[in-house]
């Protein structure tokens, strides 16, 4: 085995030094690329509407009033470890002038921002349309106690930002758990592939190591993966870290599929490795998800060796992610007001005829009018797009943007079996569930799974990886799974019992198990649909309405739509608020202002 996998491995790292040799001193693209996308090999193409990257990024980074903000976004933040120490640490500002602030949702977005608002001197109060919050990282107990999740949620490793929350809150060592550095593939009939980056020598070289090794491509899927990854953007980003994210950045407007067989990327590959991962990173597969988002992923997976490490919670999000920032906030005197949605935005129109100023909310079933200085939107796609007046869409092309967001709709399925289904090895110690088997004790694979095998993108058995609370005495696994849109559409028996049946299909032993319980959740507008051409849609956090502003993971940042993509987002509006607030212009004198003239 291992002298064929030498000469690949050696082929794979000259294919890598040559590309990278050529990168480094000409600049140039490779000379195979078709003339279509010829400008975006040598990193000198297009970005949003035809503007130019570095004039892009200059135009971008000129809304933001903040340096904090600033620091969130550009090719510099995806590296930048000090990030996780300014969440840690707040914002690190009082503000002179106190303002009252609304936060329309509760999602993770909206409480990181109220964290920085209430530290920053601000009263702040929260406006939710659920019974609880986390957004699309809730989970809520049903009358048997059983934790319910709106998804499986991962913690990669490059979350600094949201690590940073949860060291804050005190939640990051207690509630985390870290798992193994590899990444499994789980094939039919049982068959393990995997990406294995445990090795002295971290990224690039574990990498490339994980890639030679991996049982889940053939000898020629993996010359072929060699050969494109050895032309790509990352080669050079090893080198020259602005240079290749730039040329990332401009590859927004193909597929990842279009990107990848350019050059000699095979569809083998595509099928069995990385259609798993896209449908896992925006449950969209490879031809039609953007090769910005992947490579984004990638990049990182090939200069920092903690970007590819996972954990996850020890038990439901709202133990382990939630409850100690709804502490933080209480401490702190922010009112969270449950059940109580956000009905319509109020707010003055101008001499141009267009809208403003905000005034306030009306929040409730009885449309009660809550008035603020601030008004902070912290909603999903689905959510921005239901609340904004129509007159916004019509004064600004910003707003009007949002609308040309498209979103992806998901079944998240829980099954709970009489044994452990992914145990592989040992049938007898599949069938045990005896004795105390909690602390991630039972059968079986303690990570999250993929598969090219099923319809869903990834996996975990919860009462392994998150016994905390998933695990019960007396009772097996507790998968979870996530059916993307091909699924969603069928009744929750029915999806129940094709997940039931393409676990066996993957497990062939667990045929010998039953299932016990089950849950399904559809969610019918996710994430946003990462697609090409998506990205120049996303506003960012400060609007053209002074005291108005946006959070949220589909917001600008560098991040894709996640869990550390909606922390950003939420620091970041609380810096751009911060920075505002004070001064003879600032949000607290614009409030005075008017209320004054309304007075008059």
């Amino acid at each position: 085995m291992m002298r064929r996998v030498i000469p690949l491995l050696v082929s794979a790292l000259v294919c890598f030094a040559a590309t990278a040799q050529a990168f480094s001193f000409s600049h140039s693209g490779p000379a195979r690329l078709a003339p279509r996308h010829a400008a975006v090999a040598n990193g000198k193409g297009r970005g949003r509407r035809g503007t130019p990257v570095l004039a892009l990024r200059a135009q971008d980074a000129a809304t933001f009033v903040s340096e904090q903000a600033k620091q969130q976004i550009g090719n510099d933040a995806f590296l930048n470890k000090d990030l996780m120490a300014r969440a840690q640490n707040g914002p690190g500002k009082k503000n002179e002038e106190k303002l009252k602030i609304g936060i329309v949702g509760a999602g993770l977005a909206g409480m990181v921002a109220a964290m920085d608002l209430a530290d920053a001197g601000h009263d702040v109060e929260i406006f939710e349309l659920r019974p609880f919050v986390g957004g699309k990282v809730s989970s809520w107990q049903d009358k048997d106690g059983n934790h319910i999740e709106m998804g499986l949620h991962v913690f990669f490793g490059c979350y600094y930002n949201l690590f940073g929350i949860m060291k804050r809150t005190g939640g990051f060592d207690e509630n985390l758990r870290i798992k193994d550095h590899i990444h499994t593939f789980v094939n039919e009939g049982g068959h393990l592939g995997a990406l294995d980056f445990r090795f002295p020598i971290g990224a690039p070289v574990s990498g490339l190591r994980s890639f030679a090794l991996t049982e889940q491509l053939g000898l020629a899927d993996k010359f072929h993966n060699a050969v494109r990854l050895g032309t790509s953007p990352i080669v050079r980003a090893l080198f020259d870290f602005e240079g290749g994210m730039n040329m990332v950045r401009d590859l927004d407007d193909i597929t990842f599929t279009e990107w990848f067989t350019q050059l000699g990327g095979s569809r083998g590959s595509l099928d069995r490795m990385w259609d798993p991962i896209a449908y896992a990173l925006g449950f969209v597969d490879c031809d039609h998800i953007s090769a910005r988002c992947m490579l984004t992923i990638f990049m990182l997976f090939a200069i920092r060796t903690e970007a590819s490490v996972l954990r996850m919670l020890d038990g439901s999000p709202q133990t382990g992610l939630h409850d100690p920032i709804i502490k933080y906030l209480e401490d702190r005197g922010v009112k969270i007001n449950l059940g109580t949605g956000c009905r319509d935005i109020v707010y003055e129109v101008g001499a141009d005829g267009k809208p403003s100023r905000v005034t306030g909310i009306k929040v409730g079933p009885t449309n009660e009018l809550r008035t603020f200085d601030t008004v902070v939107c912290a909603l999903d796609v689905p959510g921005i797009q239901k609340v904004l007046p129509q007159a916004f869409r019509e004064s600004y092309q910003m707003f009007d943007n949002i609308y040309k967001l498209d979103t992806v709709p998901i079944a998240t399925v829980q099954v709970r079996f009489n044994g452990w289904v992914t145990e592989l090895n040992d049938e007898q110690r599949m069938m045990d569930v005896s004795g105390d088997q909690s602390d991630g004790r039972g059968g079986g694979i303690d990570n999250l799974l993929y598969s090219a095998d099923a319809e869903f993108s990834c996996f975990a058995d919860l009462a392994v990886t998150s016994p905390g609370e998933y695990y019960k005495p007396g009772e097996g696994s507790l998968i979870q799974a996530v059916f993307d849109e091909r699924a969603f559409s069928r009744s929750n028996e029915q999806i129940v019992q094709d997940c039931i049946d393409q676990l066996h299909k993957l497990f062939p032993s667990s045929r010998k198990l039953d299932c016990t319980w089950s849950s399904v959740v559809k969610l019918g507008q996710s994430l946003y649909r990462e697609k090409p051409g998506q990205d120049k849609y996303r506003p960012t956090q400060a609007t053209p309405i002074s005291n108005f502003f946006l959070a949220g993971s589909y917001t600008y940042q560098d991040y894709l739509d996640s869990m550390e993509g909606a922390t950003r987002s939420g620091l970041m509006v609380a810096d751009e608020i911060i920075a505002r607030a004070d001064g003879p212009s600032g949000l607290k004198a614009q409030a005075a202002q008017a209320s004054s003239q309304a007075v008059a």
